[in-house]
């Protein structure tokens, strides 16, 4: 119940934020606010739509949906966070407030990455029970939403591997 009232919450916190961006967006803002909130969106884009790739490709899926996976993907950008996708929730929370500077477009925003955020723990005890042990050693690996230390951690182990 929880986990349908926090989507539930989360998809009126984004498309509201998404509305409310697009109607107070003031276009003589700071604008070097606004150049970086479009790389962080477009960051947002890489970390949304790449697992649907990588876990059809690595995941052995069951059935039509990328999301049945039956093995764990820890690699490719699994192998940077453990929930790429709602990191990138995340991110365009960030990004559109950074676009967008209003105390509305910010609000919601907080209300969606939280969403994104307590959505991880849940998420990772589906998990748990899923792939048991196999997860929680994936979980002692790769950093929950920290990109850039995924990202460091992720250069540390290919260069111990290729030493």
């Amino acid at each position: 119940m929880r986990h349908m009232l926090s989507g539930i919450i989360l998809t009126i916190a984004a498309v509201g934020q998404i509305v409310a961006a697009i109607a107070l967006h003031d276009a003589g803002g700071n604008e070097l606010l606004t150049n970086a909130g479009w790389g962080v969106l477009m960051l947002s884009a890489v970390f949304g739509w790449l697992p649907i790739f990588t876990l059809r490709a690595r995941g052995r899926v069951a059935g039509r949906g990328y999301m049945g996976t039956t093995a764990l993907v820890d690699s490719g950008v699994y192998g940077i966070v453990r929930h790429p996708q709602y990191l990138a929730g995340v991110l365009m929370a960030v990004a559109l407030v950074m676009i967008s500077p209003h105390w509305l477009v910010g609000l919601l925003g907080l209300a969606s990455a939280a969403c994104c955020v307590q959505s991880t723990f849940d998420e990772e005890k589906r998990c748990v029970d899923k792939f048991g042990q196999a997860y929680v050693e994936y979980m002692a690996r790769v950093p929950r939403l920290d990109f850039v230390r995924g990202i460091v951690r992720s250069v540390s182990r290919g260069r111990r591997s290729a030493a």
